[in-house]
């Protein structure tokens, strides 16, 4: 017999001048694109509960602090991650080049746009709102740009670097398509500030061109994944939470049509006003529907997960975006058919994504008070083989 053993990892020194500033890297150099989730997750519940059909003391005030935080997390993971590609630039081509890590990159683009569309909801309540519209204008400008680019580059790796199997077929592909559909929504609240005509028909039109891009986008994904699901079994349960992201299109894009919608009648004449506001409702109606197939199917999944021992991890964020989505866009349906049973579902979805999100930030707050989701993976141990 003999003992393998895998090289050390040289040690860091602790003491010395040079000791602070080689902590402070090694801190950085795990710190992934998939981080951008919270900020997406902690920004819808501010947009989400401003459009609550409800009158609750506090309720204002508390998404004002919810959008805040927002700001300041994009603010210290853009200022963290930009250290960790200047200083760990190795490690950031890796991730990139990974399957399993480089579609993340999407919520590197809703990120700037689910903060912008906070900051123009709740946030004016502080800035004022010529302050918000050009803040939510230029996150939505780079939030866009960023979206497309993942659209297009993620797609193209998959293709021709990473050349996946029928098993390795994952929801975290959706990240890399749904950043459009963000767009959609996020859009129409910017279209009553631009000047008629033109200006407003364009931004219009080219928010259903991200819709629709999108929503083909998904559409090709969505029976990869259930073929997966059916032929190959549940996911690995670290990897389950992510199965809520499918809900993230479909919440989105039911938002993104009545949002579309609601400020047509401004840009466009009455004809195409009247049309989009008809598939405002004819569509968004079955797609929320089927959201809630989705999410029922989903929470039994991970319920199985959760006792078979999964234990929290980074893809708990995929509890809050998505769900939020799906109750923006029950509110959104609610304020347009006046359906009493669609605030209803509303108000519910709201508190899921509260629960998900208090449950999520709080596991992570632990986690990097601890460094255990700083730190580096755990080294093999020593492997044992047979020489005769």
């Amino acid at each position: 017999m003999a003992t393998l053993t895998p090289p050390r990892a040289r040690p860091v020194a602790t003491g010395g001048p040079r000791a602070v500033p080689r902590v402070r890297r090694s801190s950085l150099r795990y710190l992934g694109p998939n981080w951008y989730a919270t900020v997406m997750g902690t920004a819808i519940v501010a947009t989400a509960g401003a459009g609550l059909p409800l009158d609750i003391p506090g309720l204002r005030a508390g998404c004002v602090a919810v959008w805040a935080l927002s700001v300041v997390a994009l603010a210290v993971l853009l200022t963290a991650r930009t250290g960790h590609w200047l200083l760990h630039r190795d490690r950031a081509r890796a991730q990139l080049l990974d399957p399993a890590v480089a579609p993340f990159y999407g919520c590197l683009a809703m990120a700037p746009l689910a903060v912008g569309a906070a900051t123009l909801t709740v946030g004016r309540d502080v800035i004022g709102e010529r302050a918000a519209v050009v803040m939510d204008a230029a996150l939505f400008g780079a939030g866009t740009v960023l979206g497309l680019g993942c659209a297009v580059a993620i797609p193209y790796l998959l293709v021709v670097r990473h050349r996946p199997g029928l098993g390795e077929v994952s929801p975290l592909w959706l990240l890399a398509v749904v950043p459009p559909m963000v767009s959609a929504a996020v859009g129409p609240s910017l279209v009553p500030y631009l000047p008629a005509g033109q200006p407003r028909q364009t931004l219009l039109f080219g928010c259903y061109a991200l819709f629709g891009l999108s929503l083909l986008a998904t559409l090709a994904v969505l029976p990869l994944l259930f073929g997966r699901l059916v032929l190959r079994g549940p996911l690995p349960l670290a990897l389950t939470p992510t199965l809520f992201l499918v809900l993230g299109p479909l919440g989105q894009s039911a938002t993104a049509a009545v949002r579309l919608a609601e400020v047509a009648p401004g840009a466009v004449g009455a004809p195409y006003a009247r049309v989009l506001g008809a598939f405002a409702v004819v569509y968004g109606v079955p797609v929320l529907g089927f959201a809630l197939l989705w999410l029922a199917l989903a929470a039994a999944l991970v319920v199985r997960a959760a006792r078979r021992g999964m234990r929290f991890s980074m893809t708990w964020w995929a509890f809050t975006f998505p769900v939020g989505t799906c109750a923006t866009g029950a509110e959104a349906l609610a304020g347009r058919t006046g359906l009493v049973a669609l605030q209803g579902l509303a108000v519910g979805l709201c508190a899921l994504l509260v629960t998900a999100w208090a449950a999520a930030a709080w596991c992570t707050l632990r986690g990097l008070l601890s460094g255990a989701l700083l730190a580096a993976p755990p080294v093999p141990g020593p492997v044992t083989v047979r020489t005769t």
